[in-house]
């Protein structure tokens, strides 16, 4: 059965920029900000599907994390 969608979680890297790991695969790719971040996702997925496995979409779910002070 084909995945017609694949799922990245995006999230703040420690060191900056944003990491972004796929779920239920072993994709993972990084960058420094989110349009870098989407481009290297496009080209992660890209090189590890062939072209008839391909999801038809790709996901962000994108957490960032807030501290607030009392």
């Amino acid at each position: 059965m084909l995945a017609r969608e694949i799922i990245f979680l995006v999230e703040e890297a420690p060191e900056g920029g944003y990491l972004a790991r796929a779920l239920g695969h072993s994709i993972c790719t990084e960058g420094e900000d989110l349009d870098e971040v989407r481009a290297a996702v496009r080209d992660a997925v890209r090189c590890h599907f062939n072209e008839k496995d391909m999801p038809r979409i790709i996901r962000l779910h994108i957490v960032k994390e807030e501290v607030m002070a009392l």
